[in-house]
């Protein structure tokens, strides 16, 4: 029986060429040099006696072991994360690091906000932030790269605790010379869905904006393009069409400076729910809270 056991850094450094099946890029994101992390990828292979990765000049393949072995690296990874919390969180509360992903319907609105009182009321607390999709990000949280995530709800996020921290309204936005004129409130029914700009598959928002409306055909007429709600912004302010966006950008002004008008979008069901999740029995729970407390403060 083999008395070697791979180290956390080989198992990050294999870790991260699978997410990015680059050596280079899986180098970049580990900082440290290519032949740096190839040798040690190297090393785990000669210590376990078998080949994880098939390199080639232009292909990283993994082999079916290989992929195995980063699915059990990955929840190794995260045990010593959680191991590193333990510690952590029996010290000072909200100090020392934390990675936080948040969503782009979110960070730009309210982050700005929120984070010149953490950084002047919890100087300790050293907030890493990554903003991602809302797939991306609980992809990060279950493999260990995110501590906790900012996001909206409803969304898939797997086995979780969760605070919310608000409540979300979705308007209408269209160009103020519209010619019909529409209502303080805007019936789902009143919208014409081959106008309909949203944003591209993997961002939550679409997904909610959709629910909201309850209307099934729109989601085959309504043109999935925008990258961003700033640039569905400049589309419907250049006559484009029109789209909907949450009142929490709204409020921080994304507005300001178009020809765009928004209106509340009528209904029982037509917002989103803010919340900061993160796994489920994690040891820094009481401190994700606290943050959420913080967030809601905001």
């Amino acid at each position: 029986m083999s008395t070697y056991l791979p180290t956390i850094k080989q198992l990050q450094y294999l870790v991260a060429l699978h997410e990015h099946g680059h050596f280079g890029k899986a180098a970049e994101a580990s900082f440290v040099s290519q032949s740096t992390l190839s040798a040690g990828i190297r090393e785990l292979e000669s210590l376990l006696g078998v080949t994880l990765v098939e390199r080639s000049r232009r292909v990283v393949r993994f082999t079916p072991l290989g992929n195995s072995v980063v699915a059990k690296a990955h929840r190794l990874l995260r045990e010593a994360e959680e191991l590193s919390d333990l510690v952590q969180a029996a010290g000072q509360p909200l100090s020392g690091e934390l990675r936080m992903s948040v969503i782009p319907t979110i960070a730009p609105f309210l982050l700005p906000r929120i984070l010149p009182r953490l950084r002047r009321e919890r100087p300790q607390l050293k907030l890493f932030l990554r903003e991602e999709t809302s797939d991306h990000a609980i992809e990060s949280l279950h493999h260990g790269r995110a501590d906790c995530v900012l996001l909206a709800l409803p969304f898939a996020t797997g086995d979780v605790e969760k605070e919310i921290i608000a409540h979300d309204e979705l308007f209408v936005a269209f160009p103020k010379d519209d010619p019909r004129d529409p209502p303080a409130e805007i019936a789902p029914s009143m919208i014409d869905e081959g106008r309909l700009l949203l944003l591209e598959d993997g961002h939550c928002l679409k997904e909610h904006a959709l629910a909201a409306c309850n209307r099934p055909e729109m989601r085959a007429s309504a043109t999935m393009i925008g990258t961003s709600l700033h640039t569905l912004v400049q589309m419907v302010d250049n006559g484009l069409g029109l789209t909907m966006l949450p009142k929490m950008a709204i409020d921080a002004g994304i507005l300001l400076g178009t020809d765009v008008v928004a209106r509340p979008l009528k209904g029982k069901q037509t917002g989103r729910e803010i919340a900061l999740v993160w796994r489920t029995n994690s040891p820094r729970a009481e401190e994700f809270r606290l943050l959420a407390e913080e967030l809601r403060a905001g």
